[in-house]
């Protein structure tokens, strides 16, 4: 049995999960906790290298079923190597994305299908979920525009696709908050990143302190 805390962080590039997980590492280690903050796809050298792979402008080639394969194989590599060993010395991980990306971008925006994406990650995770889900849900436009903005950060292969994709992912978080209501909260990312902190800060307090 896991002794610690798997809590994960989705949404849109431009919804400021990355910079607000870092926020929430930062406070919790002040209070004592042991925080592992991670990132899929990557985290561990291996799935680093597949990260490359699927992100990189080039490939544009790349059919959506192998993207989705691509996502669960650097999953699997990263829960084994570096979430389920953090768990069990009894650290809180803060993950940037997880199983809910994979449904989102290839299950509903790819047209993939949603239950077919869960069925190839389950063989990756074997029933591993999060604890907790923070969704920061964010208009694409705002997302998009907050990305264009940030000089520093490369452009990877899903920046370049259509607004009617993005618009489609967020469609699909939507619905996947609705279906997980139990593990997903949805955080207004519209806001100002103090504002989101705070939603964040929030629930993750409700969960320490339930």
């Amino acid at each position: 049995m896991d002794k610690g805390i798997f809590i994960s962080v989705e949404g849109p590039d431009g919804s400021g999960k990355t910079t607000i997980i870092q926020m929430l590492k930062e406070k919790l280690e002040k209070e004592g906790y042991e925080i592992v903050a991670t990132r899929e796809p990557g985290g561990i050298e291996i799935a680093e290298q597949i990260r490359q792979v699927i992100l990189d402008p080039e490939n544009t080639a790349m059919d959506p079923r192998t993207e989705a394969l691509l996502y669960a194989a650097a999953r699997r590599q990263h829960l084994t190597e570096k979430v389920k060993p953090a768990l069990e010395k009894g650290k809180i991980v803060l993950c940037d994305r997880f199983v809910d990306s994979s449904l989102a971008y290839q299950g509903y925006a790819r047209g993939l299908g949603i239950d077919e994406v869960y069925t190839i990650n389950q063989f990756a995770i074997e029933s591993m979920m999060p604890k907790l889900t923070l969704y920061f849900d964010v208009a694409p436009e705002i997302g998009l525009e907050r990305i264009s903005k940030n000089k520093g950060r490369e452009v990877n292969r899903l920046d370049l696709e259509k607004l009617e994709f993005h618009q489609m992912v967020r469609q699909g978080y939507q619905l996947l908050a609705e279906r997980f209501s139990d593990r997903i909260v949805t955080i207004d990312a519209s806001k100002q990143l103090e504002a989101v902190y705070h939603q964040a800060e929030a629930k993750i307090n409700e969960l320490l302190n339930s």
